[in-house]
């Protein structure tokens, strides 16, 4: 998932500058493109939601969008259309992971905002937890997670019902 957010931030780089600044305050490869301004929202709300993890991840956002937007400035359509390959073979790839491995739908058929702005994140929060940060976190979302996939199971076990933000038929389980 966070790759799908590099190449939806490289798909904003085409775009004009989009706030008119002088040429000396403009920071080469990240001119105030949509691609860039969506960096900097996404690396701010990833700060306020979590400093340390969220600094973290910004310098990486930031320098994942000045060379989308290198790739943008010498390769044209090009980079387009490389980024749109492995944008649908990354969807593609996800659906199926979710499906075979999972056994139901990923996060995008509940919630756009889960989808597009927390997924990312919280794959950067597994590499983190992976290398030792706040394991006490760690193991309170791990509990969490344990509890809801518990009861998932449980209510596809118990009348195949629909579920639906946790809630079997639209009730809570």
């Amino acid at each position: 998932m966070a790759l799908n957010l590099e190449k939806q931030l490289l798909f904003g780089t085409n775009t004009p500058p989009l706030v008119p600044m002088p040429h000396w305050l403009v920071i080469p490869n990240l001119p105030p493109n949509l691609g860039t301004i969506a960096a900097l929202v996404y690396a701010t709300l990833y700060i306020l939601m979590e400093p340390v993890a969220g600094s973290l991840l910004a310098p990486l956002m930031l320098a994942g969008t000045a060379y989308a937007n290198h790739l943008t400035n010498t390769y044209g359509q090009t980079a387009n259309y490389w980024a749109l390959g492995l944008h649908v073979t990354s969807w593609i790839a996800q659906f199926i992971g979710h499906g075979v491995f999972e056994g139901r739908a990923p996060a995008l058929m509940d919630n756009l905002t889960q989808a597009f702005f927390l997924a990312p994140f919280f794959v950067w929060m597994e590499v983190l937890f992976r290398l030792g940060y706040r394991p006490e976190l760690r193991k309170r979302l791990d509990e969490a997670v344990e509890k809801e996939v518990r009861k998932y199971r449980a209510s596809r076990i118990q009348g195949n019902g629909i579920v639906v933000n946790g809630k079997v038929d639209g009730k809570a389980g």
